[in-house]
């Protein structure tokens, strides 16, 4: 079974507008997409699921490393 690599978390722009932080793992690093030319604005539960999605990349990274 393959572990998910690629964790959304929902946030808005500065116009309030909904979008989505993407982190992805890319080889053995952590890739974190913001919307394309805007600011992401979070509420502090979205903080909270954003270091989750940090978290489990980095724990992906761990085993593949192991592997």
């Amino acid at each position: 079974m393959v572990a998910q690599e690629e964790w959304t978390v929902s946030c808005r722009d500065l116009a309030g507008r909904k979008r989505d932080l993407t982190v992805f793992i890319s080889s053995d690093r952590i890739v974190v997409v913001a919307p394309p030319g805007e600011a992401a604005v979070l509420e502090p539960l979205d903080v909270g699921r954003l270091r989750a999605a940090l978290r489990d990349a980095v724990v992906a990274i761990g085993r593949r490393t192991r592997d």
